[in-house]
């Protein structure tokens, strides 16, 4: 083998080895410093959302009390999954843009609002900026999810998943699927991507309210607190 040729390995080899350690440091900041980054807007989150629900303000009354909605990037309401263990809870902000999801969960604008008559959609990311619904394709219908908001623990039951396109909006209407129908149940539409790692598709998992309860009651008897 000619001198030139064990140079140009050499300098193949040596710049092969420099691609696979950008590689490596660019898979640690999606996986980790991403996950940093999300901690710190979620502990800013949970702290406003808790000065806010602890502001003395009139509490709704009746028995559909109508929610308070937010503005883009504030926190709405706080996420929990019985239905996995270990799963910790999660503050859900208003909005999906890049920067609100970067923030954690975010709940579409328009869709219904925790507890209302109709479907309410929340995203979030399955890999990255601490990956809130990484697990998401373990759950199964008759699982639990549970939105905490200020005044209500909001118990949603699993119903079922599926995989759709990134394009199906059908998901998101008031009554998925019938576009236009005017709603009368209570809905929770949980959205991520599929596979994990890849936009290419998207995991969809519906569930239906099945008990709304007053925070002055207590949390609900499968949420662990």
């Amino acid at each position: 083998m000619s001198d030139a040729v064990r140079t140009a390995l050499r300098g193949l080899g040596q710049t092969l080895m420099t691609l696979g350690v950008i590689v490596l440091l660019f898979c640690v900041y999606e996986l980790k410093v991403t996950g940093l980054v999300t901690a710190r807007e979620q502990d800013r989150l949970g702290d406003d959302l808790r000065a806010s629900w602890a502001d003395p303000a009139p509490r709704p009354t009746g028995a559909d009390p109508v929610p308070v909605s937010s503005d883009i990037g504030e926190g709405i309401a706080v996420l929990h999954v019985p239905a996995l263990a270990d799963y910790d809870p999660w503050v859900v902000v208003e909005g999906t843009s890049v920067a609100d999801l970067k923030a954690g969960p975010g709940h579409i604008p328009g869709t219904a609002l925790p507890g209302e008559v109709g479907n309410v959609v929340l995203s979030g990311h399955r890999t990255t900026y601490g990956a809130p619904f990484e697990r998401f394709g373990d759950l199964q219908p008759g699982g639990l999810v549970v939105l905490e908001t200020r005044d209500r623990w909001l118990t949603y039951t699993i119903t079922g998943s599926q995989i759709v396109a990134p394009t199906a909006i059908e998901v998101t209407y008031p009554v998925p699927g019938e576009q236009g129908a005017v709603p009368t149940e209570r809905l929770l539409t949980l959205t991520t991507c599929h596979p994990k790692y890849s936009a290419r598709q998207r995991l969809i998992v519906s569930a239906t309210l099945t008990e709304d309860r007053d925070k002055a009651d207590g949390p609900p008897a499968e949420l662990e607190l």
